[in-house]
């Protein structure tokens, strides 16, 4: 099943090979997703890939483009617009706050997709932004306002959204809770550092517990050593998602990304708010799973076609 701009399902179907498509990226920390969908933001096909991040940006740039042009040949169709998420900031003549890829901060999104596929309209976006952008047109915010979207995957991160609107923030920073101050004397280190899939994958690595960070919390059912571990790492990242509630009083939180699956670290969270808060936002699982940033980047390429088309 796939799902249009209008949030309805709809079974994929053929499309006509001089009818315009939409083509989304959505670049991870760990995988990268490619999809092609009609103008109604109906995601015909997608896949995905690693990213391989170890081997640097350019090889993952490439990879993604390749994929991208491999879906768009299967559907036969010519792309009216393009719609990028990636993990930062992002700038016209580079990246900001992206460290989890070497050399990411390099790349030009926009003007390397325009050269592969001679497409004008690009639009390139924060991947949680994106995220948080489907999220209001499509999944568990569209009756939610305002709303935060948490990201827990290769890296933490936040995404507001106010007026159903994503606010930005004045350099486009807004919700890098990554770089929160977490433990220790002052500075301390990021929160990133101590609460994110990366950072999970390491603490698995020290208790030697197999799996990385979804074994990590299979071993935390359970009393002992592994639970004591994450638990404290919950905590730590529970007081922070804590104070972002108290400043924007949010009706609802949407959890997003790899490690926000786990039943244990999404009821602790949500067993940690309700515990403190004065007024308890409702805590869900994305509709989306792995895809909201995908489909944010479909809502992304939709929106950049110029209205008089």
């Amino acid at each position: 099943m796939s799902v249009g701009l209008t949030g309805r399902a709809a079974q994929p179907a053929p499309v006509a090979g001089d009818r315009p498509v939409l083509l989304g990226i959505d670049f991870g920390g760990t995988k990268m997703a490619v999809g092609v969908a009609d103008g109604q933001g109906r995601l015909l096909v997608r896949e995905r890939v690693p990213t391989h991040a170890e081997q640097g940006a350019p090889q993952a740039l490439d990879r993604a483009l390749a994929l991208a042009a491999k879906l768009l040949g299967q559907v036969g169709a010519p792309v009216a617009a393009a719609g990028v998420a990636s993990p930062g900031v992002v700038r016209p003549d580079g990246i900001d706050l992206a460290p989890n890829v070497p050399g990411w901060d390099r790349l030009r999104l926009a003007d390397a997709v325009r050269d592969r596929f001679g497409v004008t309209a690009v639009a390139v976006d924060n991947d949680l932004n994106a995220a948080a952008l489907a999220e209001v047109r499509l999944g568990a915010l569209r009756d939610a306002d305002p709303g935060l979207v948490v990201g827990l995957g290769t890296g933490v991160a936040a995404a507001v959204t106010v007026g159903g609107r994503v606010v930005a923030g004045h350099r486009g920073a807004a919700g890098e809770i990554g770089y929160a101050v977490a433990g220790g004397p002052w500075p301390g280190t990021m929160l990133e550092l101590d609460f994110s899939g990366r950072a999970l994958d390491r603490l698995a690595d020290e208790l030697g517990v197999p799996g990385g960070a979804a074994g990590l919390a299979t071993a935390a059912a359970r009393p002992g050593p592994a639970r004591d571990a994450l638990t404290a790492r919950v905590d730590e990242f529970a007081r922070h998602l804590v104070t972002c509630c108290l400043l924007l009083d949010p009706q609802r939180v949407v959890l997003v990304g790899g490690v926000a699956g786990s039943d244990l670290i999404r009821g602790l969270l949500t067993e940690r708010l309700g515990a403190v808060l004065p007024y308890r936002p409702e805590v869900v699982l994305s509709r989306f799973a792995d895809d909201a940033a995908l489909h944010g980047a479909v809502i992304l390429a939709h929106e950049a076609i110029p209205a008089s088309r």
